[in-house]
């Protein structure tokens, strides 16, 4: 039977918080101060602690000075708000998790449910390094660069704790890759992983989608609807492209991330959740802000611990051990082993690879099609024997010092497009962005008015279009 140890000075909450934890098969002790609880540990080692820390003889932070005692206990803070610097303070002093008085009963439940020993997650970790140093690859993650190796460390960093992460980088460079990974080495795993990009979503359906919505709430709204926080429950909630997602629609995201409670469209009651947030974007945060396409006080909130991916161009070396674990893939599902020539590799490696990961994925499979016995040789790719797509000859755009971004943003986007003969995916490869963020932005432009000049880029594409 697991047992936990409850630090709190007030007499009447340690033996509530008592009395609530042995009702999920625990046993439990309780202590006062530091000193009873160093004696407590001493007497039997707990499998979890909540420490408040605010005690008599000092701060609970102290107890972290005892690291042999904690080697092999998970411990959750207990405070009396839930701040931006209770999250930052957990993370800091290795605590698995927080507890805000008074206490909500779904969280202290969700934690007892995954209450797991550091031991068993540093086994973990020992495993995916050894997979890392030996065939290359974190888990899902595939490289061995020096700019991964410092994502995989973030990873192990973060994994274990519940605050929230921020994953930045281009579109295509595996953001949702690293986000499961977080998942898959927290105390959540065995929890749901719900995977959402905000910018696939259309903007009148998104709050119904991520919040839920009660029966008859809106026209259409036939029966009640759980939204992703209630499906996620107890487990990670990864959105993607939070940049796409409307400002209305951030603050009602802040406000979850803030008191852990949302209701639904057309509903006033109001529900708690138990999830972990992981957000990405695909845009410089900053930036995102500036063009007033992220909430500054969101941004803060979200970018308590963040991760940044390097482009796959930053990290050449990853390049032929990417594309041979591609190609083993498609061989082993195919059911014919094919292998690069040396010159093919060259050519891969010396591309810029807007697209990234992403982009050296589908090319690695059209040149597994393409090659006619089991040497994918030079020719096999893209444009025979020519370099592969690059934008050679583009013309220069002339913006003035001071233009809002967001009009850069614009201008570019439109005479990439231009560019490439009004062809989206490429357009959305060489922006580094989805095709779905793609035609948002192109919707978003067409009701812009356009500029004296502009005339060439004014015309949207019809969908009809590659």
């Amino acid at each position: 039977m697991p047992h936990a140890l409850v630090v709190d000075d007030e007499p009447d909450s340690a033996e509530m918080m008592a009395a609530l934890i042995s009702t999920e098969g625990f046993t439990v002790a309780t202590a006062g101060s530091l000193r009873d609880a160093r004696r407590q540990m001493a007497l039997q080692e707990p499998d979890i602690v909540l420490l408040d820390l605010m005690l008599p003889d000092g701060n609970g932070m102290q107890l972290f000075d005892d690291a042999k005692q904690l080697a092999n206990t998970e411990v959750v803070l207990i405070t009396g708000h839930a701040s931006l610097e209770t999250s930052i303070q957990a993370l800091r002093l290795g605590a698995a998790d927080y507890l805000v008085k008074p206490l909500n009963m779904k969280q202290l439940h969700g934690i007892l449910s995954r209450v797991t020993k550091p031991s068993t997650l540093r086994a973990e970790a020992d495993n995916l390094q050894s997979g890392l140093e030996q065939e290359g690859h974190f888990g899902l993650l595939w490289g061995r660069s020096a700019g991964m190796r410092r994502v995989y460390e973030q990873i192990l960093r973060v994994s274990g704790t519940a605050v929230t992460v921020f994953i930045t980088g281009e579109s295509g460079s595996g953001k949702e890759v690293v986000a499961r990974t977080v998942h898959d080495l927290s105390r959540r795993r065995a929890r749901p992983f719900l995977a959402v990009n905000c910018g696939a979503i259309s903007p009148h359906l998104i709050e119904s989608e991520i919040f839920g919505h009660e029966k008859g709430s809106f026209t259409g709204a036939d029966r009640q609807h759980q939204g992703f926080f209630e499906r996620a429950s107890g487990g990670t909630l990864f959105l993607d492209e939070i940049t796409e997602m409307p400002l209305d629609l951030q603050v009602k995201l802040l406000r979850v991330l803030e008191t852990g409670t949302f209701m639904r469209v057309g509903s006033t009651q109001v529900l708690e959740t138990d999830v972990r947030m992981i957000a990405a974007t695909n845009r410089p945060p900053l930036q995102a802000v500036a063009a007033g396409k992220l909430r500054e006080d969101l941004l803060y909130r979200l970018n308590v611990f963040p991760i940044h991916l390097p482009p796959l161009r930053e990290r050449a070396d990853d390049i032929p051990l990417i594309a041979a674990h591609f190609l083993d893939e498609i061989s082993r599902r195919e059911g014919v082993a094919k292998h690069f020539a040396p010159a093919a590799v060259s050519r891969l490696c010396g591309y810029r690879w807007p697209g990234n990961v992403r982009e050296l994925r589908n090319i690695v499979h059209r040149a597994y099609v393409m090659a006619v016995d089991n040497t994918i040789v030079d020719e096999c790719l893209p444009n025979g024997d020519a370099p592969l797509p690059a934008m050679t000859g583009a013309p220069v755009l002339s913006i003035r010092v001071g233009t809002p971004l967001a009009e850069i943003e614009r201008q570019v986007t439109l005479a990439t497009l231009e560019y490439f003969g009004r062809h989206k995916e490429k357009t959305a490869a060489t922006l580094g962005v989805s095709l779905k963020t793609l035609y948002n932005r192109l919707k978003e432009y067409s009701t812009v008015p356009v500029r004296e000049g502009d005339s060439a880029f004014g015309e949207l594409p019809s969908d009809g279009e590659a």
